[in-house]
């Protein structure tokens, strides 16, 4: 063979430049470089600025200004595997700048990065996409859009990596996802709990966090919730709790175990298995107060149903409860105080607490400087003494009277709603009606009558009802000026404010000043029209509607036409007539300075003792041909009762025959009177001749003084009657009573006759 002759090398092509090493400090430069189709400058380029926005939020703004994000946005998906993942590792860093974000929405580069979490990709480029998705996620259309490209599945499946910082950052967008429902139900439906449980034992604690937060929420649905007890996934968030070394995540745990425990399941469970116990003695014993906040949280979850109650007082939960108020932390103490309220839904727990000198210490609450302390100690006893007298008595033991009086001025609507909540339950008792009384309630109360809020309105309102209950209350009422506002409330827009003030208003007007004060301010109108409306009418209303009426005769006889035996006229009463139901009633005083004019005169009364004349009257008519065998069903002959009727009549003209009423000149004479007392307020005795609605009224105010059960009528045309309820004098078998019958009296035919309720005769007398 011949010797071989070395071949030499052929000169590069003429029109290509050598190789020239690229070295720029110009981020301009930089991002121009973007553009370039060689592979290595490409790579380069994306080193520099993954380097470059590392640095700081200012450099991440320089680079969008240049216009680097658009260019990089594409570059993630170069076939150059260098170039795909320098370009991944800029734009992840770059995401967490808000410009970014924008830009890389209106790009719509999500369906790119997704595309780069696929398992064939590198992890360098599954931790960078995954830092990007975590950082867009946080906006709404991001979530939105990473859901519905199936993002959540490819989420899932790397938390499984090898790497920590892709667990991280694809837990980290997963915990964005699940913020809204959709995803909360897919990740249950992708097996997605297994995972997150594993990641539970990760070494690295802000891997654990994320998981716990992730479970915190996606745990507030019961399905997942039961997917999670199946994977044992309770047993493993106990064991956490029951290390000392793990306290760094008790608070987060006790947040997943907190909505555990709205199931009934879960709680028997952890009672089973001895959780409960750990649960409770991790909130007795631990040394971080935020620990034992949640746990008493948990608590509070976990009490929501009976017999999960039922449960936690088998535990002896009180004896925690009552612990944990005397720890110095005013969120602890918020979380147990509302703990407590939920517990006392069990009767046995409400006296547990008082047993267990419990609620001196929420008492002391009250007077916390922190606002939310004080609504949380008033709601606790305002479920404590609901219906409990114990309870109630212990809360002025504690001397927490003057503290819960206070309240009801305090800024924090809460707090004033359930303060006047604790004083309606300790009404109840006539002595702790007057220590809060005498604490100044009355003017707390009127003040608290002011707020605009519903509920403080709605709780004062029972309030001012449960305290009124005697004379000397309503006194201080009217004397503070409690009144005004309680009226005004009758008025109001809120269903419930306004059937809670007519229940008020009810109470009060049981005393007469007090119901005379409300009528004057409006109360009546007001009741009036709420009782004519479908919508505004309640429970209350139209009981308080007639104890107004019957406060105020006068007004009730104008707008009903009708006083029953039980209404008593007294001194002050007129007949002003009929008055429609929209009409507002003039008052005397009113109608005393009116001049003289052409309407119906008003009739007043001053009422005074009978005459003696009265006793010296004839008897009246005994027989009725509606009582039984002809006997007088009145209760006896010769009583002032009998002689009522005929010194009615003589008192007003006397009697006048059916046929000629038309000849006795009732008008005229009323008329006269008119103008001879320049007023259109005639007094009763001063009218001789008067008509049926004249002996009607004077009938009744004597019937009333002697105590003849009578009722006043008024009719049409001038008409009106008086019905009195009596008994046959013999009953037809001996023993044996019979129910007293009806009578219309005739005061202007035949004084004194008695006629048969709805009789012909009675209609032909009533009628014209």
């Amino acid at each position: 063979m011949g010797k071989k002759v070395k071949k030499e090398a052929e000169p590069p092509p003429k029109d290509v430049f050598d190789p020239v090493p690229i070295g720029s400090k110009n981020p301009a430069t930089v991002v121009l470089m973007l553009h370039s189709p060689e592979q290595e400058v490409l790579v380069k380029a994306c080193e520099a600025m993954y380097k470059f926005a590392e640095k700081g939020d200012e450099n991440k703004a320089t680079l969008v200004e240049l216009g680097a994000v658009e260019p990089l946005s594409k570059l993630i998906s170069n076939e150059d595997k260098a170039v795909r993942i320098n370009a991944v590792m800029a734009l992840g860093v770059m995401a967490s700048h808000n410009d970014v974000k924008k830009l890389l929405k209106k790009l719509d580069v999500i369906p790119s990065i997704l595309a780069r979490l696929a398992p064939a990709e590198d992890t360098l480029i599954h931790e960078f996409a995954s830092l990007c998705l975590a950082y867009l996620s946080v906006e709404y259309t991001s979530k939105v859009q990473i859901f519905e490209l199936d993002g959540l599945d490819t989420l899932i499946r790397l938390l499984s990596s090898p790497d920590p910082d892709v667990k991280k950052n694809s837990l980290e967008c997963i915990y964005q996802l699940v913020q809204d429902f959709p995803s909360r139900a897919a990740i249950r439906e992708l097996n997605g709990i297994p995972p997150l449980l594993e990641l539970l034992k990760s070494e690295y604690p802000v891997i654990q966090q994320l998981a716990l937060k992730t479970l915190a929420t996606i745990t507030h649905d019961a399905e997942t919730r039961v997917a999670l007890r199946e994977n044992q996934g309770f047993e493993q968030l106990i064991e956490i709790l029951g290390n000392n070394e793990l306290n760094d995540l008790h608070v987060e745990t006790l947040v997943v175990v907190s909505n555990c425990m709205e199931d009934m399941d879960t709680v028997q469970l952890i009672q089973q298995t001895g959780g409960l116990d750990k649960l409770l003695q991790l909130a007795e014993t631990s040394t971080l107060p935020e620990v034992q906040m949640n746990a008493a949280k948990a608590i509070t979850n976990t009490a929501q149903s009976n017999e999960n109650r039922k449960i936690l007082h088998e535990q002896e939960v009180e004896k925690t409860l009552v612990t944990l108020l005397r720890v110095a932390h005013d969120g602890l103490r918020t979380a147990a105080c509302h703990a407590i309220a939920i517990m006392c839904e069990n009767l046995a727990s409400k006296d547990e607490f008082r047993k267990l000198a419990g609620i001196q210490p929420i008492v002391q609450l009250l007077n916390s400087e922190n606002a939310e302390v004080k609504k949380a100690a008033a709601l606790a006893l305002s479920n404590l003494t609901n219906a409990n007298h114990l309870n109630a008595n212990a809360v002025i033991e504690a001397e927490g009277t003057e503290a819960l009086v206070q309240l009801l001025t305090d800024q924090m609507v809460g707090a004033v709603a359930y303060a006047a909540d604790v004083l309606t339950n300790m009404c109840t008792q006539e002595a702790l009606r007057s220590s809060i009384l005498a604490q100044g309630a009355m003017q707390a109360l009127t003040e608290a009558l002011c707020s605009t809020d519903s509920l403080v309105l709605s709780k004062v309102v029972l309030a001012v009802a449960a305290l009124a209950c005697d004379s000397d209350a309503r006194t201080e009422l009217r004397n503070v000026g409690g009144l005004v506002p309680l009226v005004k409330l009758l008025n109001s827009k809120n269903d419930e404010v306004r059937r809670n003030a007519c229940w008020a208003v009810l109470v009060c007007a049981s005393d007469e000043p007090t119901a005379i004060e409300m009528c004057r301010l409006g109360a009546l109108n007001i009741l009036q029209e709420i009782h004519l409306s479908t919508s505004r009418k309640n429970n209350f209303s139209e009981a308080a509607l007639q104890r107004l009426f019957d406060s105020n005769l006068s007004i009730k006889y104008s707008f009903t036409g009708c006083l029953s035996s039980s209404n008593k006229i007294t001194d002050g009463f007129y007949d002003y007539g009929k008055v429609k139901p929209d009409h507002k009633m003039i008052t005397l005083e009113e109608l005393y300075k009116q001049k003289v004019n052409q309407h119906r005169p008003v009739v007043f009364l001053n009422a005074k003792p009978p005459e003696p004349a009265l006793t010296e009257l004839p008897p009246v008519e005994n027989k009725s041909p509606d009582s039984p065998g002809g006997r007088s069903p009145t209760p006896s002959k010769n009583s002032n009762k009998d002689k009522t009727p005929r010194f009615v009549a003589e008192k007003m003209g006397g009697p006048v025959e059916r046929d000629r009423l038309h000849e006795f000149f009732w008008e005229l004479h009323v008329s006269e009177l008119k103008f001879q007392l320049q007023s259109n307020v005639i007094p009763i005795g001063q009218i001789k001749k008067g008509t049926f609605y004249h002996r009607a009224l004077l009938f009744k105010a004597l019937a009333d003084r002697i105590g003849i059960n009578c009722s006043l009528v008024r009719g049409e045309y001038n008409r009106a009657w008086n019905e009195v309820l009596l008994a046959d004098e013999v009953p037809k078998a001996p023993g044996k009573l019979f129910p007293p019958k009806a009578y219309a009296v005739d005061l202007m035919h035949s004084p004194g006759h008695l006629m048969k309720k709805n009789s012909p005769e009675a209609i032909q007398y009533q009628c014209i």
